[in-house]
């Protein structure tokens, strides 16, 4: 029997991924009140439209059902790793702006920074137990951003924001997904899902 078969992986398998759609949710609705505050801090309207921010990972797939269950950890751990490098600079542009004054933005911001450093690890752990390891972060950093107007840098961390939400959701769904299934699995998730 292999190890990722065993009656103990297939639990941590389960445990993982249980625990991994909590944090999505917990996240999703940190997120959401961020966003909130967001906009009011920033002087924005809510329904302002953000055109696709480079850097950001889109959460839309377009053959999601065809993806394999370690390519959905794999496109998350992407996502949440950029997302972390992204939050960094809205914290750091933040705290340039306005310093220590706005009480509420920034440890909101930082919160849900935490958050996503801790979903990625989590999700190395999947891998881990999918016997596929999580790939390095070596030159995975995005380049830093090019110097944005103060209006610009708004609707960055808009567009940001929105859709860490959006990946949020999606991770929920994949999780899900993954947790239907056993450790081990992920390779042959998308075939399953196909037919």
């Amino acid at each position: 029997m292999a190890a990722a078969d065993t009656p103990s992986a297939t639990l941590r398998h389960h445990d993982l991924c249980s625990r991994g759609i909590r944090l999505a949710r917990k996240m999703r609705s940190d997120v959401s009140d961020l966003l909130d505050i967001y906009v009011e801090r920033q002087g924005l309207d809510a329904s302002i439209s953000v055109a696709a921010v480079d850097g950001v990972p889109a959460a839309a797939a377009e053959r999601w059902a065809e993806q394999t269950g370690t390519q959905r950890l794999l496109d998350n751990l992407a996502a949440y790793r950029a997302f972390r490098t992204l939050l960094a600079q809205m914290l750091e542009e933040q705290r340039e702006q306005l310093g220590d004054a706005d009480a509420e933005l920034g440890p909101a911001l930082a919160a849900v920074l935490l958050q996503v450093s801790a979903f990625a690890y989590h999700l190395e752990e999947l891998l881990e137990l999918e016997s596929r390891g999580a790939p390095t972060e070596e030159g995975s950093e995005p380049p830093a951003p090019p110097r944005l107007s103060l209006f610009e840098q708004k609707l960055r961390g808009l567009g940001v924001l929105r859709e860490l939400a959006q990946w949020a959701v999606r991770s929920v769904r994949d999780l899900r997904q993954l947790a239907k299934h056993g450790p081990g699995s992920g390779m042959a998730l998308g075939l399953l899902e196909s037919q």
